[in-house]
């Protein structure tokens, strides 16, 4: 790539002499890098590329929260499994994010590198980051309840992203009430509704055409094609194809309560 600094001394030349040209191909030279890092984004290198970022840091984070509390215990080792299995890894990626846990879980795993390393890989793709954080936040609630080890972590992490901590409260709360609509009896119990609005993140007085802009933004964000254009790895999409499961179901008890 050399068309900027051979432009630029061109007209810097033509423009002031030698010390034009000089300029000019300085400033050339700065185009040309600029203009290969944007032909870069969205490349098959800068694909994969993300994908890694995102699933390595899913997996030794994973492992860094089971050692959140000081140890991991045989049901954090099965739990880690199920989830690996729930999310329909490939066997070469199941082994690969085993060999994540325990790195992440080793006493000398720095947390904070990690994620820097994240952000940086994932610089052109601002969206991951609340992706991310979803992912994890899904995973420590995978057995139904958010330990105060765990919640300390996933707040540090929030705030290496950017995610304050209101916008941090909101999304627990969604998550921990569209975890409910996997469950088939829900709709029984007696907070169910007001359940369905906190999956949506909708109040309970908002309008037909807010339910529906909140219910539609949610599916967008976990439609299988926009995730992995976003860097989420094909064998990943499996849990964000039971989120938008459990999104429609909220949805669709709130429709007939409005009936």
């Amino acid at each position: 790539m050399f068309y900027g600094k051979l432009l630029g001394a061109v007209f810097g030349y033509l423009a002031a002499g030698l010390i034009g040209a000089i300029v000019g191909f300085i400033v050339g030279h700065f185009f040309d890098k600029g203009l290969a890092a944007a032909r870069s984004i969205g490349s098959p290198e800068h694909n994969a590329a993300v994908e890694r970022a995102f699933f390595h840091t899913v997996f030794t984070v994973m492992g860094h929260l089971a050692k959140a509390d000081g140890r991991i215990s045989e049901e954090e080792i099965d739990g880690a499994e199920q989830m690996m299995t729930a999310l329909g890894l490939t066997p070469e990626h199941r082994r690969e994010a085993i060999e994540l846990f325990k790195r992440g879980a080793a006493p000398d795993f720095q947390l904070e590198p990690q994620i820097s390393e994240f952000i940086q890989q994932c610089a052109t793709r601002p969206e991951l980051k609340n992706l991310l954080l979803e992912y994890l936040l899904n995973i420590a609630l995978a057995d139904g309840v958010l330990h105060d080890a765990e919640r300390e972590v996933l707040e540090r992490i929030a705030g290496y992203l950017g995610i304050d901590a209101r916008q941090f409260a909101q999304l627990l709360d969604m998550l921990s009430a569209q975890r409910r609509f996997q469950q088939r009896d829900v709709e029984s119990a007696p907070d169910a509704l007001a359940a369905a609005y906190r999956a949506l993140g909708v109040a309970p007085e908002a309008s037909d055409a807010e339910v529906k802009t909140a219910f539609r933004r949610l599916m967008s964000q976990h439609h299988p094609d926009k995730l992995i254009a976003q860097g989420v790895p094909d064998d990943m999409i499996k849990l964000a194809t039971a989120k938008a499961q459990e999104i429609q179901a909220a949805y669709a008890l709130i429709e007939r309560s409005r009936r």
